[in-house]
């Protein structure tokens, strides 16, 4: 039995038995992949095929066995998951090295650009000289991108995308709500937001940024109204706006006059102007700010200054742990324009009131403690600001439930 296997074995490493050719064997590991056909070309001469994509071959000695060779490394149907079908071939240097698939250069420029848009990276990222080792190493044949190749790619990447959103906003069936704010950088540049909100097909409420582009003077509720009718043409959706969010400024109400005049809305545009619930609980909070200002300057100051240096921050801790409470809640320091990081600034510092009366009988230089009085005064407008801070939350959590409303009413 043991010798039948052995002739058997030799036999399937052997050429057919023909007239025209003598019988020898065959040595080479490429004959692995291929397979002899009984019938001779034209000039009878012995075939091969491809065991996987059935392409033919010359499978004579003379001609050799390096077109065979290149042949598997460049097999479209051949798979490298299985350790034994790697394709082991000997460099310049005599080494073994493992075949690397080829790799599709359209495909890796725009996971580099996705990359550098997800992540916020420089267009120069592609030029650091460890990334381009790196790349180099994982596949030697990979072709390189410049910055400028790369913010190419990008630009190529938005142009796609923004074709994409238009499709779908132009196939919703529904009205889109948009809402917009402005707002001056620190180098006095003006700037336009604009967002959409729509149901879409699904009913799934989605949200996307139209446009954020720089808004040249003057800031007018004229000028603003043309600068947003320009956008919407160019989205194409000027038929199919429901209404528009602002915050209270004056030249918000003017802007919505004139652009309301130029839309298709329903209702004649009495439900088109919708005035931002959040800009109007900020005016009633930071009004009521104003009434105990000064309670809250010390308390900005006592966080700064228990967070401006490293020993000061370590003398608190010292503090805290005396009397007993939680280190790792820590400070937070407010934004003067934001009235609900007043409160959270508030909520942590009446935490810490054992640990800032204990800070100032320990540190003479701090002189920012409130006193008995402005304490009850912060507490007070504590309680009062929690209200509002739970209407705020209110309000987001309508959001989120509104598209879980719409599909069940659906």
């Amino acid at each position: 039995m043991d010798s039948k296997k052995k002739n058997s074995n030799a036999s399937s490493l052997t050429k057919p038995s023909t007239n025209f050719k003598r019988q020898r064997k065959l040595t080479s590991d490429v004959w692995e992949n291929f397979e002899f056909l009984d019938v001779p070309d034209a000039q009878g001469n012995l075939l091969c095929k491809c065991k996987k994509c059935g392409q033919r071959y010359n499978a004579e000695s003379r001609q050799g066995t390096g077109n065979l060779k290149r042949h598997i490394k460049k097999c479209k149907k051949r798979t490298f998951k299985d350790v034994g079908q790697l394709i082991l071939d000997s460099s310049s240097a005599g080494s073994m090295m493992n075949r690397i698939p080829a790799i599709d250069c359209d495909v890796f420029h725009e996971m580099l650009s996705i990359a550098v848009v997800k992540h916020d990276l420089p267009f120069q990222f592609a030029e650091y000289s460890g990334i381009r080792k790196c790349f180099s190493y994982i596949n030697p044949e990979v072709k390189l991108v410049s910055r400028n190749t790369l913010k190419a790619d990008v630009l190529k990447m938005f142009k796609r995308e923004k074709e994409k959103l238009r499709d779908e906003l132009n196939a919703i069936r529904g009205r889109i709500s948009l809402t917009s704010d402005c707002w001056t950088s620190i180098t006095t540049d003006g700037y336009m937001s604009l967002t959409a909100h729509f149901v879409d097909n699904q009913w799934v409420l989605q949200k996307r940024i139209l446009n954020f582009r720089f808004l040249p003077p003057p800031h007018t509720g004229v000028h603003m109204s043309d600068h947003v009718y320009d956008l919407l043409k160019d989205w194409g959706i000027q038929k199919k706006i429901m209404c528009i969010t602002l915050d209270n400024a004056s030249s918000n109400d003017v802007f919505a006059d004139v652009i309301k005049n130029e839309l298709d809305l329903i209702c004649g545009g009495d439900y088109f102007h919708v005035r931002c619930c959040a800009h109007i609980l900020n005016l009633i909070v930071q009004d009521g700010l104003k009434e105990i200002n000064e309670a809250i300057v010390k308390v900005r100051e006592t966080v700064k200054y228990c967070k401006g240096s490293q020993s000061r921050r370590q003398r608190f801790l010292t503090c805290v742990a005396h009397v007993e409470l939680d280190s790792s809640r820590g400070l937070r320091q407010d934004v003067p324009t934001r009235w609900n990081s007043n409160y959270l600034m508030l909520e942590n510092v009446l935490y810490y009131k054992k640990a800032f009366l204990h800070f100032q009988k320990v540190d003479a230089n701090y002189i920012h403690c409130p006193s008995n009085e402005e304490w009850g005064r912060i507490e007070k407008i504590f309680r009062f600001l929690k209200v509002f801070y739970d209407v705020t939350n209110v309000f987001s959590v309508q959001i989120i439930l509104l598209p879980m409303c719409t599909s069940q009413m659906c």
